[in-house]
């Protein structure tokens, strides 16, 4: 059954093809709107399974689309549709082999009600980000190592710029990832969930720490904290965690990129409670 609503002829820069363009290059008009640019089969074909509320798909009138491509036009239920020419797809399109259709997706709210906790609950938060591949990247690592959902705090790059949409490689639709003004929400929000019971322990990461992170146990409930890429944790996470762990390493650099620091550590948490 056929659900969209209309399809719109876009031939020229209009309006339309303006927000489009806007949503996707502005952070400022991306967050006004609510929306967020999607490009990458694998990325949409997230988008859809997770359940996110999308508002249009763009495609080129000028090709033959795919048995794929069709089926969600034909299937997915958005507002509107919107028909384009080769060239207005290519200049949106962030690939050198422009995407048979493109997305606009609504924004989730920032709650941490959509967080579905495990019996064992793991958390991640990230202190001010400030590279978006780093962002991706990390919530690529999150997803595939059991975290239950990632929290970024303090002033960062954007969730919902492309090129973090596209470094998590589709994880992004699949992981609960959302952002909190500073620690005090986060030690807000722990404090409540000691006091239903869930004894989360606060682990933050540095290069010069109190222990490795193989000898700190993560067999038990964490929110484990992770630095800006340059200048580390803040001072007001560092008072709140219950300890800081490094990672041991050798040879000239003294620090590891934030995202490769994140896998090691979430590794060794995984390697410790699947023994």
């Amino acid at each position: 059954m056929v659900v969209r609503k209309s399809v719109i002829e876009v031939l020229k820069e209009d309006n339309n093809f303006q927000r489009f363009e806007v949503i996707k290059r502005n952070r400022n008009k991306r967050h006004k709107y609510g929306e967020f640019f999607v490009e990458g089969v694998r990325n949409i074909n997230e988008a859809i399974r997770n359940n996110w509320d999308i508002s249009s798909f763009l495609y080129s009138g000028e090709r033959d689309l795919s048995d794929w491509a069709m089926d969600i036009l034909e299937n997915v239920k958005v507002e509107a549709l919107y028909r384009m020419s080769d060239e207005l797809m290519d200049k949106l399109s962030g690939k050198e082999n422009t995407s048979e259709l493109l997305a606009i997706v609504k924004m989730k709210p920032d709650s941490i009600e959509r967080i579905a906790m495990s019996e064992n609950p793991l958390i991640v938060v990230i202190d001010r980000p400030s590279n978006m591949g780093n962002l991706g990247t990390l919530i690529r690592s999150c997803d595939a190592l059991g975290v239950d959902g990632l929290m970024m705090t303090g002033h960062s790059v954007d969730l919902y710029d492309p090129e973090t949409i596209v470094s998590s490689v589709g994880t992004f639709f699949s992981l609960p990832v959302l952002r909190l003004p500073s620690h005090n929400e986060l030690l807000e929000w722990v404090q409540k969930q000691r006091d239903k019971g869930i004894e989360f322990q606060i682990v933050g990461t540095s290069a010069q720490a109190d222990y490795p992170v193989n000898k700190c146990d993560f067999t038990k409930p964490t929110v484990l904290l992770l630095g800006n890429e340059t200048v580390g944790l803040s001072r007001g996470y560092k008072e709140i965690a219950d300890t800081m762990v490094e990672i041991p390493i050798n040879g000239v650099a003294s620090s590891l990129n934030v995202s490769c620091a994140a896998s090691i550590v979430l590794y060794e948490i995984k390697r410790q409670r699947y023994l």
